[in-house]
């Protein structure tokens, strides 16, 4: 079975929320992203490898500890497994099976689903021993000259399942408009919900029956999106 290798950082992910959310919640938030990711992954007929910044644990999942940064840790496992190999980020919470047998069923030696700012949030390598990975500044460029310098063939795959990778407050009402899993269930429950103002589309937080006034500061400030 082909293998489907998601990096991920358990303790105090995804600082950029900090104003939205504790770290408790970040932490809970990015574990439903996990899941989703990790269910899409297994529909599509892959198994999971989460390789994570710490120790770790995740049910019916080997988790193996990245040793050193992120690109230094996949390119030391690469070598030891067999293609075609996935790398998907853990923070896609609108991926679904179909998704993921898009980028899986392309014919090329190299499959890459582009992110914002010139990021890579998936990549499909069918000869795991001979590329390397080179994530951050504009990733997605390196991957790409990468594969060609190889003389591999290349698929850019247009997927906005895999383009949104969830970072910043106003990636939050994509999720609540198209997400259908863990994620958009795990900000409804922190008491998330879209607005409309003045014909613009954004989130509003509503304090939760019964809980601690410090569980729900700061207040959540509106991110907005125009239509």
């Amino acid at each position: 079975m082909s293998v489907a290798v998601i990096p991920f950082r358990p303790v105090d992910p995804k600082t950029r929320l900090s104003n939205l959310l504790s770290r408790r919640e970040r932490e809970d938030f990015a574990g439903a992203m996990l899941a989703d990711v990790t269910a899409a992954v297994r529909g599509a007929g892959l198994e999971p490898l989460i390789l994570s910044t710490h120790p770790f644990e995740w049910p019916d999942t080997l988790v193996r500890v990245a040793d050193g940064g992120l690109s230094n840790a996949i390119n030391g496992l690469l070598p030891e497994l067999e293609g075609p190999v996935v790398v998907i980020m853990a923070d896609l919470p609108l991926v679904t099976p179909d998704t993921v047998r898009r980028l899986v069923g392309s014919v090329a030696e190299c499959a890459i689903a582009p992110g914002r700012g010139g990021g890579t949030n998936a990549l499909l390598i069918r000869d795991p021993a001979h590329f390397r990975v080179d994530y951050y500044q504009c990733s997605f460029q390196k991957h790409l000259s990468a594969a060609k310098a190889s003389g591999l063939s290349v698929e850019v795959i247009d997927s906005f399942r895999l383009y949104l990778d969830l970072d910043e407050e106003e990636d939050l009402v994509d999720l609540l408009i198209h997400g259908e899993g863990r994620a958009r269930d795990c900000l409804c429950g922190l008491g998330f919900s879209l607005a409309v103002t003045r014909g613009r589309v954004g989130i509003v937080r509503r304090r939760l029956p019964g809980a601690r006034a410090a569980a729900q500061e700061p207040p959540a400030k509106l991110a907005e999106r125009g239509e």
